[in-house]
């Protein structure tokens, strides 16, 4: 856990955020600035910069939950968006590895 980091803390329930999962090794919340109607945050509970330096493991695991997490959101079906930021240049934001779930519309192309 990194001290300073804002999503260790949600993780670690010391900031609250509006949960939609939760389980040992992850959490998935809404985002505070929503791209669509659903839109959420997966995160680790563990720290890891960015989607490079996490574990092939926990990225495997994050992604075997995204099925339930988005039935769970209404938005299996009809299908969603899964994104991965990873640095300055790509977008990333918050330096914890995050996947954003994104859907509940249609999602145009490119996605930028």
């Amino acid at each position: 856990m990194a001290e300073d980091c804002i999503f260790c803390k949600i993780a670690k329930g010391d900031i609250p955020s509006s949960k939609v999962y939760e389980d040992e090794k992850m959490i998935a919340f809404k985002d505070l600035a929503p791209a669509a109607p659903v839109h959420v945050l997966l995160v680790p509970k563990t720290h890891a910069q960015d989607v490079t330096e996490a574990a092939p493991e926990l990225v495997a695991y994050m992604l075997s939950k995204v099925k339930e997490i988005a039935a769970s959101l209404g938005v299996a079906e009809k299908g969603f968006r899964l994104v991965i930021n990873t640095g300055d240049e790509g977008g990333q934001t918050v330096k914890h590895l995050h996947i954003h779930l994104i859907g509940g519309k249609a999602l145009g192309w490119p996605p930028c």
